[in-house]
């Protein structure tokens, strides 16, 4: 039987080890960027998956991600970054990295292969209809990420699955399948390379647009963060001075009588009365900032 696509030898590989740096250096980079362009063709995937798992989190249900190894590492980088740059409650986000933070020392363990574990994982997490997973594996055979897809199926969840080998088992009865069809890794079998480059940015594609689906993103800003921190209040007072424009004196205000929420500053400045005024037309929004500006202004 021949090798899955994320196995094969690069045919450009023959000497590696013997390279000169710099020469071994271009192939590698390479090897990165053809990778990348396997996204193009995922396009209309990506955008039903992120349709898909918007309307799960909009219905009040969770998102969760699943996968083991350097393809669980992706996932969890994914999701660990939704509470702090689209305000999505962490409760509404779960991550199964197969072994848990147990694995994080020990990522070439055995832990792939528990298929107990991942359903076990599932049932603890409480996955089940109304929430949606998505499962990710570069081969599309890892046991823990087809058992963990297969009990959220069965628990009634919604399952997206992303590889990156054509005919994946992983795509049997998922509910969107990503297929990111990378070519042979220069080292062969390292799929924490141009697989996992090709998983980051499907999954950067993908978060981004649950965000913009969820009216969290206006003209290229991301407006549902928090200012909890130094960095976030200057940015966030950059954001309500870009879309309203007043100035940074009059925003960092606007941000502070809104408790540090954006959205809340910029219906502020765009007339809303005061900031209960603002949380109401973004009720009516459905928390979509572009409409609820057009509400408080009309």
């Amino acid at each position: 039987m021949p090798p899955a696509g994320t196995e094969e030898r690069h045919d450009d590989a023959r000497g590696l080890d013997v390279m000169h740096p710099a020469p071994a250096l271009r192939l590698l980079a390479s090897g990165q960027q053809a990778a990348a362009k396997s996204v193009d063709r995922a396009i209309e995937a990506i955008a039903a998956a992120a349709d898909l798992a918007a309307k799960v989190l909009a219905a009040g249900g969770r998102l969760a991600y699943a996968g083991a190894g350097s393809s669980g590492l992706m996932a969890m980088a994914d999701a660990l970054e939704l509470p702090g740059t689209y305000g999505i409650p962490k409760e509404q986000i779960v991550i199964l990295l197969a072994g848990g933070a147990q694995s994080l020392g020990d990522l070439a363990g055995g832990y792939e292969d528990d298929t107990e574990l991942a359903r076990a994982d599932v049932r603890n997490a409480g996955i089940t209809a109304g929430d949606c997973l998505v499962s990710v594996s570069a081969s599309g055979s890892t046991p823990y990420a087809l058992a963990a897809a297969d009990e959220a199926r069965k628990r009634g969840a919604r399952v997206i699955a992303v590889a990156n080998n054509a005919g994946a088992a992983l795509f049997d009865g998922a509910d969107v399948s990503i297929l990111l069809e990378t070519p042979p890794e220069v080292v062969s079998g390292s799929t924490r390379m141009g697989a996992g480059t090709a998983q980051k940015i499907a999954f950067n594609m993908f978060s981004t647009m649950v965000g913009i689906h969820l009216g969290h993103v206006l003209d290229g800003h991301m407006v549902n963060l928090r200012a909890d921190n130094i960095k976030l209040r200057g940015r966030a007072i950059r954001i309500v001075s870009d879309i309203t424009g007043v100035d940074a004196a009059e925003a960092g205000s606007l941000i502070a009588r809104a408790s540090g929420s954006v959205k809340l500053a910029i219906l502020l400045a765009s007339g809303a009365g005061d900031v209960a005024e603002a949380e109401a037309a973004l009720d009516e929004a459905d928390q979509n900032l572009r409409r609820a500006i057009a509400i408080v202004r009309s």
